[in-house]
């Protein structure tokens, strides 16, 4: 009994790493909660059956590919959101009292103060993949749970992955404000920039994805 309590208390401090910290590789969790990596290993598989973690292997330079675990959708949803019913509230009574164009008001608001701290965060940076590194970082600062990887294959491409959204309960009442996401990542990164979202949570899918490629690059 005490065994299975123990091993309970381990599975919940693996989730909780992978929620506050984003997808890491089992040595690196088992590094953060003090257990050993083979321990670590068998609380993943044991919730990834469970449905509420899952890997992704990454090449890294030369070796084997490193196994990087995330939580699921499902996963998420081990962390309520306590603001959720307050935000959908808060956007009920703006609509109620300021029709639409209430709302549009606040989402560009918001989209206009977020580009002056974005566009600060990736200027000095002398390329694509830094920029979106640096973005990246901030987004997951946000609660984003952001990563970059390159696209294989194809030259300067990268997905800009975003594993949580930290304002689900808001774009699900209104996806003005994933438009407006787009429009920002659009005017921080450039013209010079193509950018495509490729998964979206709000259609089904566990996260949102974005294609970024060098306009430029492709004329050449």
């Amino acid at each position: 009994m005490l065994q299975e309590l123990m091993s309970d208390r381990t599975k919940t401090r693996l989730l909780t790493a992978l929620k506050t910290s984003g997808p890491q590789t089992a040595a690196d969790l088992a590094k953060g909660q003090s257990v050993t990596a083979v321990a670590a290993r068998q609380h993943l598989d044991s919730l990834q059956q469970e449905g509420v973690v899952e890997f992704r292997d990454v090449k890294s330079g030369v070796g084997r590919p490193k196994r990087i675990w995330r939580l699921t959708s499902a996963g998420h949803q081990q962390f309520p959101d306590n603001h959720s019913r307050l935000i959908l509230s808060l956007l009920d009574g703006l609509r109620s009292q300021h029709g639409e164009a209430g709302v549009e008001a606040l989402i560009t608001h918001r989209e206009r103060e977020m580009q002056v701290a974005y566009t600060q965060a990736v200027s000095d940076q002398p390329d694509l993949e830094a920029k979106l590194q640096a973005l990246a970082e901030l987004r997951s600062s946000e609660g984003y749970m952001a990563e970059v990887l390159p696209v294989e294959g194809e030259a300067s491409s990268f997905l800009l992955i975003e594993n949580h959204c930290s304002i689900c309960a808001a774009a699900s009442a209104c996806q003005g404000f994933c438009r407006s996401e787009m429009r920002l990542f659009q005017d921080v990164l450039g013209d010079g920039v193509e950018l495509q979202r490729t998964e979206h949570l709000l259609s089904g899918n566990h996260r949102c994805v974005y294609k970024v490629r060098q306009k430029n690059l492709a004329a050449a």
